[in-house]
């Protein structure tokens, strides 16, 4: 009797979808349909588009910067 085993594509769950760059499968970012892995997407930021903003937001005074 042949396996029964992933006969049938997932259509559902963390093993139905993939990184468009290196088809890694954890930790993916399908928001906006980027469908890039968080490791694929900290290397591609800035060519995508993505820039970081600044750090400080809990305590105003200590951030300004005059």
């Amino acid at each position: 009797m042949p396996s029964l085993y992933n006969t049938h594509p997932k259509t559902y769950g963390p093993g139905s979808h993939q990184c468009r760059v290196c088809f890694n499968r954890h930790g993916l970012i399908r928001k906006y349909g980027l469908s890039i892995c968080r490791q694929c997407f900290r290397e591609r930021a800035n060519l995508i588009g993505f820039h970081k903003v600044g750090a400080c937001v809990t305590i105003d005074i200590l951030c300004s910067t005059e």
